[in-house]
């Protein structure tokens, strides 16, 4: 029997989720978009060449790069090189709008801003009004299971939830008669409030001690750690 393997994140398309559009969907929100660029705008795009679907405000950004603990970074802090395409993709864009980009922000996973790795990272510039333009996605897919991995990192309470949970699965697998003979409902509770308590206090420690924060905390903060 084969086993259906679990399609990896494509962070353009959960973008274009969060938006609420699809690429089938009427333009008339997107037109929209660009009405409310107004006269203040950035990179000096003409509005009427823009491939509207690769416009995004900052919200949507924010919320996928908290969702699966991405960085939304200027350029000049991404460690790894512009792809060939990527150049290629800019110079079709600077020559069909007759303009020079600049400014360019990356959406990535943490470690492509420490390290030389090639996981999904995006390419924007700004266009005004809070208000990006992809220009370029490269790399690979993200794990379809990062965004549960990094659920427990979004805030505190999701954190302590998923340590809750984990000890009760570790206290389901303790044998409680390692502790008593007479193993009640109370022992139960007991055990599983010390596991509880020790698996918090080794992750609140080395929290601390590796300088982690939370995915809202981190998002465009160049200076936190992963």
């Amino acid at each position: 029997m084969k086993v259906r393997l679990l399609k990896r994140t494509n962070i353009e398309d959960a973008l274009c989720k969060v938006r609420g559009l699809s690429i089938k969907d009427t333009q008339d929100q997107i037109n929209q978009i660009i009405k409310d660029l107004g006269i203040k705008r950035l990179n000096n795009f003409d509005l009427d060449l823009l491939n509207k679907q690769k416009i995004f405000h900052l919200d949507h950004i924010k919320k996928i790069c908290i969702d699966y603990r991405l960085r939304f970074l200027d350029i000049k802090y991404f460690k790894n090189d512009l792809p060939e395409e990527a150049i290629k993709e800019i110079d079709r864009i600077e020559n069909l709008h007759d303009t020079k980009l600049g400014e360019y922000k990356v959406m990535a996973p943490s470690i492509l801003f420490r390290l030389k790795k090639t996981d999904d990272p995006l390419l924007f510039v700004p266009l005004g009004n809070d208000y990006f333009y992809l220009v370029h996605k490269w790399g690979n897919d993200l794990s379809p299971m990062r965004k549960i991995f990094m659920w427990p990192f979004k805030n505190i309470w999701n954190l302590l939830i998923s340590i809750f949970i984990f000890s009760l699965v570790v206290t389901e697998l303790t044998p409680i008669t390692f502790f008593t003979r007479t193993p009640d409902v109370s022992t139960y509770w007991m055990l599983l409030f010390f596991i509880f308590k020790a698996i918090a206090s080794v992750v609140i420690y080395f929290g601390f001690a590796l300088g982690k924060n939370f995915n809202p905390a981190i998002w465009n903060n160049r200076y936190n750690k992963t």
